[in-house]
Protein backbone atom coordinates (compact mmCIF):
# COMPACT_ATOMS: atom_id res chain seq x y z
CA UNK A 1 0.00 0.00 0.00
CA UNK A 2 1.37 3.37 -1.07
CA UNK A 3 1.72 5.63 1.38
CA UNK A 4 0.33 9.52 0.25
CA UNK A 5 2.73 11.88 -0.11
CA UNK A 6 1.65 15.00 1.35
CA UNK A 7 3.12 18.24 -0.32
CA UNK A 8 4.20 20.72 2.77
CA UNK A 9 3.97 24.61 1.40
CA UNK A 10 6.56 26.32 1.27
CA UNK A 11 6.41 29.87 -0.25
CA UNK A 12 9.88 31.53 0.85
CA UNK A 13 8.27 34.59 -1.79
CA UNK A 14 5.28 35.13 0.67
CA UNK A 15 7.03 35.01 4.20
CA UNK A 16 10.19 37.35 3.16
CA UNK A 17 8.82 39.83 1.94
CA UNK A 18 6.85 40.37 4.97
CA UNK A 19 10.17 39.99 7.22
CA UNK A 20 11.67 42.54 5.04
CA UNK A 21 9.05 45.05 4.77
CA UNK A 22 8.89 44.77 8.70
CA UNK A 23 12.67 45.41 9.00
CA UNK A 24 12.40 48.02 6.75
CA UNK A 25 9.68 49.73 8.90
CA UNK A 26 11.80 49.18 12.09
CA UNK A 27 14.93 50.30 10.35
CA UNK A 28 13.04 53.52 8.91
CA UNK A 29 11.90 54.35 12.52
CA UNK A 30 15.07 53.98 13.77
CA UNK A 31 16.72 56.22 11.01
CA UNK A 32 14.18 58.55 12.06
CA UNK A 33 14.90 58.48 15.76
CA UNK A 34 18.48 58.70 14.69
CA UNK A 35 18.12 62.27 12.34
CA UNK A 36 15.74 63.63 15.25
CA UNK A 37 18.26 62.74 17.86
CA UNK A 38 21.15 64.41 15.35
CA UNK A 39 18.92 67.31 14.94
CA UNK A 40 18.49 67.87 18.05
CA UNK A 41 21.68 67.47 19.18
CA UNK A 42 22.64 69.69 16.45
CA UNK A 43 20.36 72.11 17.77
CA UNK A 44 22.25 71.69 21.31
CA UNK A 45 25.89 72.02 19.39
CA UNK A 46 25.12 75.07 17.94
CA UNK A 47 23.31 76.63 20.94
CA UNK A 48 26.77 75.67 22.52
CA UNK A 49 28.66 77.06 19.47
CA UNK A 50 26.63 80.56 20.32
CA UNK A 51 27.47 80.75 24.07
CA UNK A 52 30.67 79.89 23.48
CA UNK A 53 31.08 82.94 20.97
CA UNK A 54 29.42 84.79 22.84
CA UNK A 55 32.20 84.14 25.82
CA UNK A 56 34.81 84.67 23.86
CA UNK A 57 33.86 88.06 22.16
CA UNK A 58 33.10 88.81 26.11
CA UNK A 59 36.58 87.89 26.91
CA UNK A 60 38.20 89.09 23.75
CA UNK A 61 36.15 92.56 24.69
CA UNK A 62 37.58 92.40 27.87
CA UNK A 63 41.35 91.53 26.77
CA UNK A 64 40.98 94.41 23.92
CA UNK A 65 39.47 96.95 26.68
CA UNK A 66 42.38 95.81 29.05
CA UNK A 67 44.63 96.43 26.59
CA UNK A 68 43.32 99.92 25.12
CA UNK A 69 43.56 100.83 29.22
CA UNK A 70 46.96 99.45 29.37
CA UNK A 71 48.21 101.08 26.04
CA UNK A 72 46.45 104.61 27.71
CA UNK A 73 47.87 104.27 30.87
CA UNK A 74 51.45 103.88 29.67
CA UNK A 75 50.44 106.99 27.04
CA UNK A 76 49.18 108.92 29.94
CA UNK A 77 52.53 108.00 31.76
CA UNK A 78 54.63 109.12 29.22
CA UNK A 79 52.74 112.07 28.76
CA UNK A 80 53.58 112.47 32.47
CA UNK A 81 56.87 111.86 32.21
CA UNK A 82 57.37 113.88 29.34
CA UNK A 83 55.10 117.50 31.04
CA UNK A 84 57.69 116.24 34.02
CA UNK A 85 60.74 116.33 32.25
CA UNK A 86 59.53 119.52 30.16
CA UNK A 87 59.10 121.29 33.61
CA UNK A 88 62.06 120.54 34.79
CA UNK A 89 64.17 121.71 31.47
CA UNK A 90 62.28 124.90 31.23
CA UNK A 91 63.67 125.92 34.52
CA UNK A 92 67.12 124.95 33.70
CA UNK A 93 69.93 127.91 33.61
CA UNK A 94 71.39 126.06 30.49
CA UNK A 95 67.69 126.18 28.57
CA UNK A 96 66.75 129.53 29.52
CA UNK A 97 70.10 130.45 28.05
CA UNK A 98 69.50 128.65 24.95
CA UNK A 99 65.46 130.00 24.82
CA UNK A 100 65.47 133.56 26.07
CA UNK A 101 67.78 134.94 23.89
CA UNK A 102 67.24 133.02 20.56
CA UNK A 103 63.39 134.40 20.27
CA UNK A 104 64.37 137.70 21.55
CA UNK A 105 67.30 138.57 18.65
CA UNK A 106 64.45 137.00 16.15
CA UNK A 107 62.61 140.72 16.66
CA UNK A 108 59.86 138.44 15.33
CA UNK A 109 59.33 135.54 17.80
CA UNK A 110 60.04 137.21 20.98
CA UNK A 111 56.68 136.37 22.55
CA UNK A 112 58.33 132.73 22.77
CA UNK A 113 60.19 133.87 25.61
CA UNK A 114 57.44 135.45 27.45
CA UNK A 115 55.31 132.32 27.05
CA UNK A 116 57.36 130.32 29.09
CA UNK A 117 58.85 133.22 31.23
CA UNK A 118 57.70 136.69 32.68
CA UNK A 119 59.44 139.59 32.11
CA UNK A 120 61.51 140.08 35.22
CA UNK A 121 62.94 136.69 33.93
CA UNK A 122 63.69 137.59 30.54
CA UNK A 123 65.02 140.69 31.60
CA UNK A 124 67.43 138.81 34.02
CA UNK A 125 69.28 136.30 31.55
CA UNK A 126 69.22 138.99 28.83
CA UNK A 127 71.08 141.65 31.00
CA UNK A 128 73.36 137.86 32.15
CA UNK A 129 73.95 137.26 28.10
CA UNK A 130 75.23 140.77 26.22
CA UNK A 131 78.47 141.46 24.12
CA UNK A 132 81.28 143.88 25.13
CA UNK A 133 82.72 144.98 21.89
CA UNK A 134 85.96 146.54 21.42
CA UNK A 135 85.33 150.53 21.32
CA UNK A 136 88.75 150.91 19.27
CA UNK A 137 88.61 152.18 15.69
CA UNK A 138 89.86 149.85 13.10
CA UNK A 139 93.38 150.76 12.51
CA UNK A 140 93.08 150.43 8.67
CA UNK A 141 97.11 150.48 8.58
CA UNK A 142 97.17 146.89 10.08
CA UNK A 143 95.64 145.62 6.85
CA UNK A 144 98.39 144.82 4.27
CA UNK A 145 96.67 144.00 0.84
CA UNK A 146 99.45 142.65 -1.34
CA UNK A 147 97.58 140.00 -3.46
CA UNK A 148 100.69 138.37 -4.83
CA UNK A 149 102.69 137.40 -2.02
CA UNK A 150 99.86 135.38 -0.76
CA UNK A 151 100.54 131.88 -2.07
CA UNK A 152 104.35 132.41 -1.83
CA UNK A 153 103.48 132.41 2.38
CA UNK A 154 104.63 129.52 4.64
CA UNK A 155 101.60 128.13 6.04
CA UNK A 156 101.31 128.61 9.82
CA UNK A 157 98.27 126.31 10.33
CA UNK A 158 96.23 123.59 8.83
CA UNK A 159 93.26 126.78 8.25
CA UNK A 160 96.11 128.74 5.99
CA UNK A 161 96.85 125.63 4.02
CA UNK A 162 93.29 124.95 3.49
CA UNK A 163 92.98 128.73 2.46
CA UNK A 164 95.89 129.25 0.35
CA UNK A 165 95.39 125.77 -1.65
CA UNK A 166 93.52 126.75 -4.35
CA UNK A 167 89.93 125.13 -6.27
CA UNK A 168 91.94 124.21 -9.55
CA UNK A 169 90.82 126.10 -12.12
CA UNK A 170 89.35 128.77 -9.70
CA UNK A 171 91.99 132.00 -8.89
CA UNK A 172 89.16 134.39 -7.55
CA UNK A 173 87.50 132.33 -3.98
CA UNK A 174 87.30 128.91 -2.74
CA UNK A 175 84.51 127.59 -0.75
CA UNK A 176 85.39 125.40 2.31
CA UNK A 177 82.42 123.19 3.93
CA UNK A 178 81.73 123.71 7.89
CA UNK A 179 80.83 120.77 9.46
CA UNK A 180 80.82 120.11 13.02
CA UNK A 181 78.69 117.89 15.15
CA UNK A 182 75.89 120.97 15.87
CA UNK A 183 76.25 123.13 13.14
CA UNK A 184 76.79 122.98 9.36
CA UNK A 185 77.94 125.87 7.11
CA UNK A 186 80.00 127.76 4.49
CA UNK A 187 83.09 129.49 4.34
CA UNK A 188 84.02 131.59 1.34
CA UNK A 189 87.23 132.86 0.59
CA UNK A 190 87.62 136.04 -1.39
CA UNK A 191 91.46 136.68 -2.92
CA UNK A 192 90.91 140.07 -3.93
CA UNK A 193 88.87 142.12 -1.92
CA UNK A 194 88.44 145.00 -4.23
CA UNK A 195 86.28 141.93 -5.88
CA UNK A 196 83.78 142.33 -2.61
CA UNK A 197 80.93 144.95 -3.23
CA UNK A 198 77.32 145.51 -2.47
CA UNK A 199 74.36 145.00 -4.14
CA UNK A 200 71.18 146.56 -3.45
CA UNK A 201 67.66 145.58 -4.15
CA UNK A 202 66.74 147.62 -7.33
CA UNK A 203 63.41 147.68 -6.01
CA UNK A 204 64.07 149.29 -2.75
CA UNK A 205 61.28 150.66 -0.37
CA UNK A 206 59.00 148.60 -2.74
CA UNK A 207 60.46 144.87 -2.12
CA UNK A 208 63.66 143.28 -1.67
CA UNK A 209 65.20 140.68 -3.98
CA UNK A 210 66.66 137.49 -3.30
CA UNK A 211 69.86 136.93 -3.23
CA UNK A 212 70.82 134.92 -6.21
CA UNK A 213 68.79 137.22 -8.08
CA UNK A 214 71.14 140.07 -6.59
CA UNK A 215 74.65 137.75 -7.62
CA UNK A 216 72.88 137.08 -11.57
CA UNK A 217 71.64 140.77 -11.72
CA UNK A 218 75.14 142.45 -10.90
CA UNK A 219 77.47 139.99 -12.10
CA UNK A 220 78.41 137.89 -8.80
CA UNK A 221 79.79 134.68 -8.49
CA UNK A 222 79.24 134.24 -4.66
CA UNK A 223 77.01 136.31 -2.59
CA UNK A 224 75.14 136.17 1.10
CA UNK A 225 73.12 138.82 2.65
CA UNK A 226 73.69 141.46 4.41
CA UNK A 227 71.74 144.02 6.04
CA UNK A 228 68.70 144.07 8.26
CA UNK A 229 65.15 145.31 7.64
CA UNK A 230 61.77 145.48 8.78
CA UNK A 231 60.70 142.67 9.30
CA UNK A 232 56.54 142.38 11.11
CA UNK A 233 55.35 139.18 12.40
CA UNK A 234 58.37 136.74 10.43
CA UNK A 235 56.55 138.80 6.54
CA UNK A 236 58.93 141.29 5.81
CA UNK A 237 60.09 141.17 1.86
CA UNK A 238 63.58 143.21 2.49
CA UNK A 239 61.68 146.55 1.05
CA UNK A 240 62.49 148.70 4.25
CA UNK A 241 66.08 148.25 5.49
CA UNK A 242 66.92 149.31 8.53
CA UNK A 243 69.45 151.94 9.47
CA UNK A 244 71.74 153.41 6.48
CA UNK A 245 73.11 151.70 3.15
CA UNK A 246 76.32 153.69 1.50
CA UNK A 247 76.50 152.75 -2.09
CA UNK A 248 79.61 153.46 -4.81
CA UNK A 249 80.46 156.39 -1.48
CA UNK A 250 76.80 157.82 -1.63
CA UNK A 251 73.66 157.29 0.97
CA UNK A 252 71.61 156.44 -0.81
CA UNK A 253 69.06 154.92 2.57
CA UNK A 254 68.56 156.60 5.57
CA UNK A 255 65.93 154.67 8.23
CA UNK A 256 65.73 154.17 12.14
CA UNK A 257 65.56 150.64 13.87
CA UNK A 258 69.40 150.07 13.09
CA UNK A 259 72.37 149.26 14.59
CA UNK A 260 74.29 152.92 14.49
CA UNK A 261 77.06 150.38 13.54
CA UNK A 262 78.55 150.20 9.76
CA UNK A 263 79.94 147.41 8.50
CA UNK A 264 81.62 148.07 4.61
CA UNK A 265 84.56 148.63 2.87
CA UNK A 266 86.42 152.12 1.87
CA UNK A 267 88.30 152.86 -1.79
CA UNK A 268 91.20 150.62 -0.51
CA UNK A 269 89.35 148.12 -0.37
CA UNK A 270 89.56 147.73 3.62
CA UNK A 271 87.09 146.57 5.79
CA UNK A 272 85.83 149.10 8.31
CA UNK A 273 83.74 148.65 10.97
CA UNK A 274 82.44 152.08 12.48
CA UNK A 275 79.72 154.01 15.07
CA UNK A 276 80.30 156.94 12.68
CA UNK A 277 77.55 158.38 11.05
CA UNK A 278 77.03 157.71 7.45
CA UNK A 279 77.82 161.04 6.44
CA UNK A 280 80.71 161.00 8.51
CA UNK A 281 81.53 157.78 6.99
CA UNK A 282 81.50 158.83 3.41
CA UNK A 283 83.96 161.93 4.21
CA UNK A 284 86.09 159.37 5.57
CA UNK A 285 86.29 156.95 2.40
CA UNK A 286 83.39 154.56 3.06
CA UNK A 287 82.75 153.20 -0.72
CA UNK A 288 79.72 150.54 0.57
CA UNK A 289 78.21 149.87 4.20
CA UNK A 290 75.13 147.91 5.79
CA UNK A 291 73.96 148.78 9.20
CA UNK A 292 74.16 146.07 11.09
CA UNK A 293 76.00 144.35 13.74
CA UNK A 294 77.30 143.46 16.85
CA UNK A 295 81.17 143.87 15.78
CA UNK A 296 83.06 140.61 17.00
CA UNK A 297 86.53 141.09 16.40
CA UNK A 298 88.11 144.61 15.73
CA UNK A 299 91.80 144.93 15.26
CA UNK A 300 92.35 141.31 16.42
CA UNK A 301 90.55 141.50 19.57
CA UNK A 302 87.51 139.61 20.53
CA UNK A 303 84.74 140.88 22.19
CA UNK A 304 83.74 139.70 25.66
CA UNK A 305 80.97 137.54 25.27
CA UNK A 306 78.79 136.99 28.54
CA UNK A 307 76.73 133.81 28.66
CA UNK A 308 76.82 133.56 24.96
CA UNK A 309 76.01 136.51 23.93
CA UNK A 310 72.28 137.20 24.49
CA UNK A 311 72.30 135.96 20.83
CA UNK A 312 71.33 132.52 21.23
CA UNK A 313 71.71 130.05 18.79
CA UNK A 314 70.58 130.56 15.51
CA UNK A 315 71.93 130.76 11.55
CA UNK A 316 74.32 133.16 11.03
CA UNK A 317 75.61 135.22 8.28
CA UNK A 318 79.20 136.88 9.04
CA UNK A 319 81.65 139.00 7.11
CA UNK A 320 85.48 139.34 7.96
CA UNK A 321 88.92 140.60 6.72
CA UNK A 322 92.13 138.98 7.53
CA UNK A 323 95.77 141.56 7.91
CA UNK A 324 96.36 140.42 4.82
CA UNK A 325 93.48 141.59 2.84
CA UNK A 326 91.50 138.49 2.38
CA UNK A 327 87.80 138.70 2.86
CA UNK A 328 85.51 136.23 4.79
CA UNK A 329 81.74 135.04 4.19
CA UNK A 330 80.97 132.61 6.70
CA UNK A 331 77.41 131.24 6.71
CA UNK A 332 75.79 128.42 9.07
CA UNK A 333 72.54 126.96 8.92
CA UNK A 334 69.96 126.68 11.55
CA UNK A 335 67.05 125.52 13.30
CA UNK A 336 67.12 122.31 11.51
CA UNK A 337 67.59 119.64 14.32
CA UNK A 338 69.51 116.44 13.20
CA UNK A 339 71.13 118.85 10.48
CA UNK A 340 72.14 122.28 11.77
CA UNK A 341 70.90 123.92 15.27
CA UNK A 342 72.92 126.95 14.61
CA UNK A 343 75.96 128.49 15.98
CA UNK A 344 76.35 131.20 19.53
CA UNK A 345 78.49 133.93 18.79
CA UNK A 346 81.33 132.26 20.02
CA UNK A 347 80.86 129.18 17.92
CA UNK A 348 81.39 131.98 15.40
CA UNK A 349 84.04 133.57 16.63
CA UNK A 350 85.76 130.38 16.86
CA UNK A 351 85.96 129.44 13.23
CA UNK A 352 86.98 133.19 12.59
CA UNK A 353 90.27 132.73 14.54
CA UNK A 354 90.97 129.78 13.28
CA UNK A 355 91.10 131.32 9.69
CA UNK A 356 93.26 134.54 11.25
CA UNK A 357 90.02 136.80 10.79
CA UNK A 358 91.27 140.87 11.93
CA UNK A 359 87.99 142.49 11.66
CA UNK A 360 84.62 140.81 11.64
CA UNK A 361 80.80 141.78 12.23
CA UNK A 362 77.43 139.80 12.54
CA UNK A 363 75.07 140.68 9.58
CA UNK A 364 71.63 139.85 9.32
CA UNK A 365 70.92 136.43 10.32
CA UNK A 366 67.67 134.12 11.09
CA UNK A 367 65.64 132.99 8.18
CA UNK A 368 67.50 135.87 6.32
CA UNK A 369 70.74 134.01 6.15
CA UNK A 370 71.50 132.56 2.85
CA UNK A 371 74.41 132.21 0.70
CA UNK A 372 73.97 131.53 -3.32
CA UNK A 373 76.76 130.74 -6.03
CA UNK A 374 76.96 131.42 -9.19
CA UNK A 375 73.26 132.47 -9.27
CA UNK A 376 72.04 129.41 -7.44
CA UNK A 377 71.19 128.56 -3.87
CA UNK A 378 73.85 126.73 -2.13
CA UNK A 379 73.06 126.46 1.68
CA UNK A 380 70.20 125.09 3.49
CA UNK A 381 68.04 128.04 4.87
CA UNK A 382 65.22 127.11 7.29
CA UNK A 383 62.59 128.82 5.56
CA UNK A 384 62.70 130.16 1.72
CA UNK A 385 64.60 127.56 0.48
CA UNK A 386 62.34 126.06 -1.69
CA UNK A 387 61.85 129.77 -3.47
CA UNK A 388 65.59 129.86 -3.96
CA UNK A 389 65.59 131.68 -0.09
CA UNK A 390 63.66 135.16 1.21
CA UNK A 391 64.01 138.27 -0.36
CA UNK A 392 66.02 140.67 1.16
CA UNK A 393 67.49 144.29 0.96
CA UNK A 394 71.24 144.03 0.13
CA UNK A 395 73.89 141.69 -0.48
CA UNK A 396 77.46 141.29 -0.02
CA UNK A 397 78.81 139.75 -3.02
CA UNK A 398 81.91 138.75 -5.00
CA UNK A 399 82.58 139.05 -8.23
CA UNK A 400 85.40 139.00 -10.91
CA UNK A 401 87.14 142.38 -12.18
CA UNK A 402 90.34 140.86 -13.21
CA UNK A 403 88.48 138.34 -15.62
CA UNK A 404 90.85 135.74 -13.86
CA UNK A 405 89.95 131.92 -13.56
CA UNK A 406 86.48 131.19 -11.98
CA UNK A 407 85.55 127.82 -12.40
CA UNK A 408 82.11 126.85 -11.14
CA UNK A 409 82.57 124.93 -8.15
CA UNK A 410 80.74 120.87 -8.40
CA UNK A 411 78.58 121.35 -4.60
CA UNK A 412 78.99 116.65 -4.90
CA UNK A 413 82.71 117.90 -4.36
CA UNK A 414 82.12 118.89 -1.15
Amino acid sequence: MKLKKEKVAFNSDEETPKKTRKEKRQEKKIQKEEKKQAKKENKIKKKEAKKQEKMDAKLNGKRKLRLRISIFTIFVFLMDIGVAAGLYVIHTEEFKTFWIPSAMTTMTHQYLAYTLYNEDEVNRIMSENYIETPSEEVNLDDIVINEGDLFTKRYTNKYDKEIFTKTPGNDVYKLIRINESKYKGWLTVIYDPSDVELAVSSKLGRSGQSVNTLVRDNGGLVGINGGGFEDLDGWGNGSIPYGAIIKNGEVIWEHGGGWGSLIGFNKDHKMVLTYQSPQEAVQNGMVDAVDFGPFLIVNGNVSKIHGDGGWGTAPRSIIAQRKDGVVLFLIIDGRMPGYSIGATMNDVIEILLHYKAYNAANLDGGASTTMSVNGSLWNNPYAGGEYGGRTVSNAWIVTNKQNKAAADPNKNDY
